[in-house]
């Protein structure tokens, strides 16, 4: 692996340890993000998404079943653009444009990740 490759793995699993505790320490505030025909209370996907976060970057970190946790990350990925941003596209709020290209860009860092990794 060359230097590029070396410091993007830590630098990717980071991102998802900071958004995982910052799922698990700010819940509440998140819980509106949450569809309304998810079944079960909001705050359980909120710390559900935040713990899946914080054990892929986990995985990431230690090299243990990276390329499982990195193509669940690109998965749930691609269930928050589809289900949370795309809707707020099509529903007419372009504020949440950035945030359903940020999810579709790591979601493809993650495949990409996932097919690159040691099985």
């Amino acid at each position: 692996m060359n230097a590029l490759g070396k410091l993007g793995r830590p630098l990717f699993a980071a991102v998802f340890a900071i958004f995982g505790l910052l799922h698990l320490a700010m819940g509440g505030n998140m819980t509106g993000a949450v569809p309304a025909w998810a079944p079960g209370p909001a705050i359980f996907w909120v710390y559900f998404t935040g713990v899946a976060m914080v054990a892929a970057a986990a995985s990431l970190f230690t090299g243990k079943q990276e390329k499982l946790a990195a193509a669940l990350l690109g998965v749930l990925l691609l269930i928050f653009a589809l289900t949370i941003q795309l809707p707020m596209v099509i529903g007419g709020n372009q504020m949440a444009m950035p945030s359903l290209l940020k999810d579709l860009a790591l979601a493809g860092a993650a495949f990409f990740f996932s097919a690159q990794a040691k099985a």
